[in-house]
């Protein structure tokens, strides 16, 4: 797996030397490290591939091949980082109670890895606590309104915010926060995921296929809905029993109009 550190990483590095803040800007990056680590090695443990663990100027990140993830892996995958840094937690606490003269050289640490876990366990996007509320979401409602409840939790928390950052006098951490969340939110939701056939590593671990029973009247619109990246759709026309794939729905989308039915 490469290893790669952002420019823009160095530059804050550098500022925070400057200005006096480069024990705590390390302490926070090496913090971050340990919890992408938690994802990466959940992620290998599920037999999935990893192949970047990088450092950004706002954390860390990592590049995963995750083509399939069932939701209950995903759900694994995303506490598995907040894990860590509750581990962190439950160990300095504990040190702390044995060896109390340690508080001095390890506060900003405790302080560094509940910041970590409790902004992470937010349920909005992208933040591990809103993948998992994806995922519980995607069993009562299709994967599309499930994004439009988590971008709505986006703009309200960027709201609470930026009332944070009035109140507190200026707190300029409140509002690239804020800032943060609303681009997120900004972003446009994915149409349709197809399934990467072509990636070892899903078919090594088999992917499951959902067959829905649809009427002769059945629109490409509500066929969209019932897209799933982690299962493959078939629809099966009730009336006459042929079958279309989710390959040849893609295919279908690309000529025909969302209001004209899949079987035409």
């Amino acid at each position: 797996m490469k290893f790669t550190v952002h420019p823009l990483f160095v530059a804050v590095i550098i500022a925070c030397s400057i200005f006096g803040g480069l024990p705590t800007a390390v302490i926070f990056a090496l913090t971050a490290l340990l919890h992408e680590c938690g994802h990466v090695f959940c992620a290998q443990k599920l037999g999935y591939e990893c192949t970047r663990l990088s450092l950004m100027p706002y954390g860390a990140s990592s590049l995963c091949d995750l083509d399939g993830i069932r939701p209950r892996d995903e759900i694994k995958l995303a506490l598995a980082g907040p894990a860590v840094n509750a581990a962190i937690c439950v160990f300095l606490a504990g040190l702390w109670w044995f060896f109390p003269q340690t508080y001095a050289f390890t506060d900003t640490i405790m302080s560094a890895s509940l910041a970590m876990l409790v902004v992470n366990l937010l349920p909005a996007w992208p933040l591990d606590g809103a993948r998992v509320a994806r995922c519980l979401l995607r069993r009562f409602m299709p994967v599309r309104r499930a994004d439009i409840i988590l971008k709505c939790m986006d703009i309200a928390l960027a709201a609470a915010l930026v009332a944070a950052f009035f109140v507190s006098g200026y707190n300029l951490t409140y509002a690239v926060f804020a800032l943060f969340l609303l681009f997120s939110a900004a972003e446009r939701p994915t149409c349709g995921v197809r399934i990467n056939f072509a990636s070892r590593s899903s078919l090594k671990r088999g992917l499951e296929v959902k067959c829905v029973l649809v009427g002769e009247g059945f629109t490409v619109k509500r066929a969209i809905a019932l897209l799933d990246e982690g299962r493959y759709l078939i629809l099966r026309n009730g009336a006459d029993g042929r079958e279309l794939t989710e390959d040849e729905l893609c295919s279908a989308m690309q000529r025909k109009s969302i209001y004209d039915s899949v079987f035409d």
